[in-house]
């Protein structure tokens, strides 16, 4: 009878154990949705607001020791405002679990699948609230001053629209020969090095991605990487084409130094390096083809920075989209809401390229169809495409130009040719970046 007795109380007591359990996780689950409603509250309230200092966007992809190397260099030697967003490519070494060890000192995302170099760099600039952003590699080591020498440099000038500084392994102009042979030297090599001057700051016509520095103002201009370029490789020149397109100057800072071991999650791809390279090197020539005798000639006319970004470098007579389902025809500089529906191909943009266009009085769709119809061919001078706007003959740089816009699909009649010839040239027609925007 005692043992039925204890066993009674035992279950008793077990029953007891689990209604506070029960109660206990209601209570946690509770607690975590208030905050997490408080926390969607407050950055709904301060979003669009931004602190006075840097947002540092390292993209990561399974190089956890490099990675703990970089931040911790950081920490040692950044004496600026700053903040850390590491962008995490759903590694498999253990990057996740260092990333929540450290979370309240770096913001971090952990993607679903590997969306390559400019995927995850993008998820960092759309969570960034610094008035600045860096993009770092993670296979970096910063050095004294680095940071306040750069902004130094990208702050002496608005013109400026990139600045880099120099590094021991890198593709040219950038690559300086170091003393050094061991990580233990790095620090002391960098503190006599980046010495603050000017008469080393040094115009140049690209900057690699392992460390640019950039204004937010220049990020509303130009948009996101292109996530085009899968893995890596090549979106940095292409950033660099479309900042210079617009007016903007690029600056290697030879008076500040950093430690790059070197692409280690490009050179892990082993066999697949020279595939992911070659790929993105033909994607760079179809969407380019000579960009720097484009920017020549853009420069010569004497444009100066384009009023509205690199929207400036886009049709109009064209139907757009964003995120949402919403449609705008883009005409006049403006975007107006379409009402109805239509069945003209729409051109998803980024957010960020879609909201450089002011919002006009709404449209509706039957007057969209007209519109689009009535839109002219791409036409010839001189054996170069051209459509024509508002007056001004603007010339289609490339064949993936005119197929990103839809230009090929126009049914309008063509424009003289022989009138053609005697336009003004407006700016050139570039392709759209393409980007996924996920958060």
């Amino acid at each position: 009878m005692r043992k039925l007795g204890r066993t009674k109380r035992q279950r008793q007591k077990q029953v007891r154990r689990n209604a506070r359990k029960a109660k206990k996780t209601v209570r946690y689950e509770a607690g975590m949705a208030a905050g997490y409603q408080e926390g969607a509250r407050i950055g709904l309230s301060r979003f669009g607001t931004y602190f006075d200092g840097t947002s540092i966007i390292i993209p990561s992809y399974n190089q956890v020791d490099f990675l703990k190397k970089c931040l911790t260099s950081i920490h040692k030697h950044t004496n600026v405002a700053y903040e850390i967003i590491v962008v995490d490519n759903a590694s498999s070494d253990g990057t996740a679990a260092y990333l929540q060890s450290v979370d309240g000192v770096v913001r971090y995302r952990v993607l679903e699948r590997n969306c390559g170099f400019a995927g995850a760099v993008n998820v960092g600039m759309m969570m960034a609230k610094g008035t600045s952003l860096l993009l770092l590699n993670n296979d970096t080591i910063v050095t004294d001053n680095w940071l306040s020498n750069l902004l130094a440099c990208l702050n002496s000038d608005p013109g400026i629209g990139m600045v880099g500084p120099v590094t021991n392994n890198i593709s040219g102009d950038q690559r300086i020969e170091v003393p050094y042979t061991t990580e233990k030297e790095i620090a002391s090599f960098g503190r006599r090095f980046n010495v603050h001057d000017p008469a080393k700051w040094q115009r140049t016509d690209r900057l690699k991605g392992f460390c640019l520095l950039f204004r937010r103002e220049l990020w509303d201009r130009t948009g996101y990487l292109d996530e085009g370029f899968a893995i890596g490789n090549y979106e940095d020149d292409d950033f660099s084409i479309r900042v210079r397109l617009q007016g903007y100057s690029l600056v290697t800072a030879r008076d500040t130094f950093i430690h790059h071991f070197g692409s280690v999650s490009m050179k892990a791809l082993g066999e697949r390096f020279n595939e992911v390279n070659d790929r993105n090197l033909h994607v760079y020539m179809d969407k380019w083809g000579n960009p720097h005798e484009l920017i020549h000639e853009v420069h010569a006319r004497g444009l100066g920075l384009a009023g509205q970004g690199e929207t400036s470098f886009f049709p109009e007579g064209v139907v757009v989209r964003g995120v949402t389902a919403a449609l705008y025809w883009v005409e006049n500089g403006r975007r107006r809401p379409i009402a109805g529906t239509v069945s003209v191909p729409a051109i998803r943009l980024s957010q960020v390229d879609l909201r450089r266009w002011p919002v006009g009085e709404p449209i509706a769709a039957e007057a969209v169809e007209a519109a689009w119809l009535q839109q002219p061919q791409i036409s010839e001078a001189g054996g170069l495409p051209y459509i024509v706007e508002n007056g001004l003959r603007r010339r289609v740089t490339t064949a993936k130009a005119g197929e990103a816009w839809g230009l090929g699909l126009r049914q309008g009649s063509p424009f003289p040719a022989g009138q053609l010839g005697t336009l003004a040239e407006g700016l050139p027609i570039i392709a759209h970046v393409q980007v996924a925007e996920r958060l």
